[in-house]
């Protein structure tokens, strides 16, 4: 399985269509040289066997994820436009909290005539009863290209949106015709109605995550308790995944265990627990398709029911060979999950939970024995709070790479988050739904509400304790390989030979203590701009955005969560309408930097002579052939090829948003067919581009 995976994996990291196929070659040819061998040589046919297997895994799963991009993929629209589009509704999202509504579209492209589904926010007061899924509707709508990162190592929507078919994105400009109304489906209409009922049976904020439990939307959650959730560690529950799909098959379980036990003849002929597991299995499947049928929650899904399967035929219900099938099952469906977070964190939740429980010190901590009532919850309580401790230690990695962010109070939280969601608060929300059919589910929504309010007021207090959220600059691939490798090696071996992974867990963890923010935050459109490195700590910006995206994309790559200082007021830079000039004393040395601001024609010759006085251009524009910096010129011409840039001035290092992208489908930079200016552009400023440095 760790080969399979390895396998997708190498297809993202390798660029180009040589490399994929080198390496599936490479693969198929060891295991064919290693299986001939095996045939011909009957000496190690364990090891030749594993070396085979290896082999012709790694070869499979980067063919699998090739064959799926080439078949799923979709070519992302050739540029921005604003078109009146005739479109029919595939699905819709409902986003209170944003006040608006997510529409996915199938389409034709206004240009090419080509079939495109695309994405689309529609504003809350301008949606309609009538706008259900199957609906025909024309519209005036925004639509740009699905956004590559922003900056290297930032969260890229381009290659989501490419596995998931989307050609474009945007929001709708103006009113809505529905030119033929769609059906609302079952389950759909089920989950909406659903929702709607929890929310109104429960206000204000706990009905949200009421609401979240009980049909997986997340829609109207306030942004301040989701952001709360998360640096407390606790966001894990607000998406419908493991802890919820495993309460409820478990709650259905047992409940019809002791159900189908109370009838003696039945007891007598049939083996119960299959019986059980096949309610609970249902339960599961129900579940499932109820809150949505997401990726995370049919993977959970799939694990549940795998349990469920070995508990039926009494084999050890939580081991590894679980979880590989599990792993496997969803990477042969969806292989490009392996490369998103939500993947890594629950299958590295799940193997630390089995790894740690199947050592030998912790089953024997675990061993029933004769002692004080106290004595048996203490130990139970110790045992759950050096799981969240290693669950943390598991995930905290992946949370750096992926967000630059990971809690550190999580481990604690959840001690108590996870059984007051568990054990009170989804018991209450399913026997509030249960008794509204009677119309007395009044008692169990207000204790609800009570378990609620303290998840939140738990999560709003871990989340304000100092130091309760680490921030890190952008991780390295190699750092974040070596946690993996480790992490996997202290798992999967069971001797003392696993304390190996430790060397290379060790080794990242060195190699993360030296990573430092990048002096330049480049954007990919040169808009934006950010210089670390302040004496004062503040992230220097080179203007106000009313984008939380580019503000937050800022932050995280920098490693900071302090405040952001524009460079109008910052005594270091010279600004005018068109450029900052902006001194850095970096590595021992003065660097002098151009910073373009505006679109403006400026005369010429005064920006060549800028640009010759600067170490670093960088503008949102083309610039002239003229304007020659003593390093870098990060102008338009050269950021349609490159992406988003992070330069670090003491190392000489420059890191580019392309680098990492290789001839992957999603990644379609716009080199420019338009020519540098060689003319004297016209003067539209009142003066030189910088009077003085």
């Amino acid at each position: 399985m760790v080969a399979f995976a390895a396998g997708i994996a190498a297809w993202f990291v390798l660029a180009n269509p040589y490399q994929w196929l080198g390496a599936i070659c490479a693969g198929l040819g060891i295991g064919g040289l290693a299986l001939g061998v095996l045939a011909a040589d009957g000496r190690f046919p364990y090891l030749r066997r594993a070396v085979a297997v290896i082999a012709l895994a790694l070869a499979a799963g980067c063919a699998l994820v090739w064959a799926k991009s080439e078949l799923v993929g979709a070519d992302p629209i050739a540029r921005p436009m604003v078109s009146v589009i005739e479109a029919k509704v595939l699905d819709r999202e409902e986003q209170p909290a944003e006040q608006r509504v997510r529409l996915l579209l199938a389409t034709r492209e206004p240009e090419s005539g080509r079939a495109i589904k695309v994405r689309v926010n529609l504003d809350l007061e301008r949606d309609a009863s009538l706008i259900e899924t199957g609906a025909t509707l024309r519209l005036k709508a925004r639509l740009v290209p699905p956004a590559p990162p922003m900056l290297p190592g930032g969260y890229d929507f381009a290659r989501a949106a490419w596995f998931s078919g989307i050609s474009a994105t945007g929001s709708v400009l103006g009113p809505v015709t529905v030119t033929a109304p769609g059906e609302r489906k079952a389950l759909s209409g089920l989950q909406r109605r659903l929702s709607n009922h929890v929310r109104a049976s429960l206000a204000g904020s706990p009905g949200t995550i009421a609401a979240a439990f009980a049909s997986g939307d997340r829609g109207a959650i306030a942004q301040a308790d989701e952001e709360a959730m998360r640096d407390a560690g606790l966001t894990h529950l607000l998406s419908v995944s493991g802890l919820h799909v495993s309460a409820v098959v478990a709650a259905a379980y047992f409940i019809a265990l002791r159900l189908l036990a109370l009838f003696p003849w039945l007891a007598l002929r049939v083996r119960l627990p299959l019986l059980a597991a096949g309610t609970g299995a249902l339960a599961g499947i129900g579940y499932t398709l109820l809150t949505g049928a997401e990726v995370p929650t049919i993977r959970s899904c799939i694990g549940a029911v795998l349990v469920l399967a070995a508990l039926a035929i009494g084999r050890e219900p939580l081991s590894m060979r679980m979880v590989a099938v599990a792993a496997f099952v969803v990477l042969l469906f969806w292989p490009e999950a392996l490369v998103g977070p939500s993947f890594q964190m629950s299958f590295a939740a799940v193997i630390a939970i089995v790894a740690l429980h199947g050592s030998g010190p912790m089953r024997a901590f675990n061993a029933p024995r004769e002692e004080p009532w106290w004595s048996k919850g203490l130990r139970q309580l110790g045992g759950l709070l050096l799981t969240g401790i290693v669950i943390e230690l598991a995930l905290m990695p992946i949370g750096l790479f992926h967000f630059h962010r990971a809690g550190v109070y999580g481990a604690l939280a959840n001690v108590i988050a996870i059984p007051l969601t568990t054990l009170a608060s989804m018991p209450l929300i399913a026997l509030g739904l249960l008794f509204d059919a009677v119309g007395a589910g009044a008692p169990f929504w207000w204790l609800a509400g009570k378990s609620l309010e303290l998840l939140l007021a738990l999560a709003h207090w871990v989340a304000a304790m100092p130091g309760a959220v680490t921030m890190l600059p952008a991780m390295g691939r190699g750092a974040f390989a070596l946690f993996l490798l480790g992490g996997l090696w202290l798992a999967l071996w069971q001797s003392r030979v696993r304390l190996l992974g430790l060397a290379p867990a060790l080794l990242g963890l060195t190699l993360l203590s030296q990573v430092r923010a990048p002096d330049l935050l480049i954007s990919g459109d040169g808009r934006h701009v950010g210089i670390t490195g302040a004496e004062t700590g503040e992230l220097l910006v080179l203007r106000e955005s009313r984008s939380d995206y580019a503000r937050d994309n800022l932050a995280e790559t920098a490693g900071m969560a302090g405040e952001m200082r524009l460079l109008d007021d910052w005594p270091g830079a010279l600004c005018n309408v068109d450029f900052c000039a902006v001194s850095l004393k970096r590595g021992g040395r003065d660097w002098q930097l151009l910073i373009g601001r505006g679109n403006d024609y400026v005369a010429e010759r005064e920006l060549a002579a800028a640009c010759e006085r600067a170490d670093v251009v960088i503008a949102g524009r083309w610039l002239p052939r003229s304007c020659r910096p003593r390093w870098i010129k990060a102008d338009r011409n050269m950021l349609d090829r490159t992406g988003g840039l992070t330069i670090d001035l003491e190392k000489g290092e420059v890191r580019s948003v392309a680098e990492d992208q290789g001839l992957h489908g999603w990644w379609r930079p716009p080199v420019s067919s338009r020519p540098q200016r060689s003319g004297p552009p016209v003067n539209a400023t009142s003066g030189p581009p910088i009077s003085s440095q």
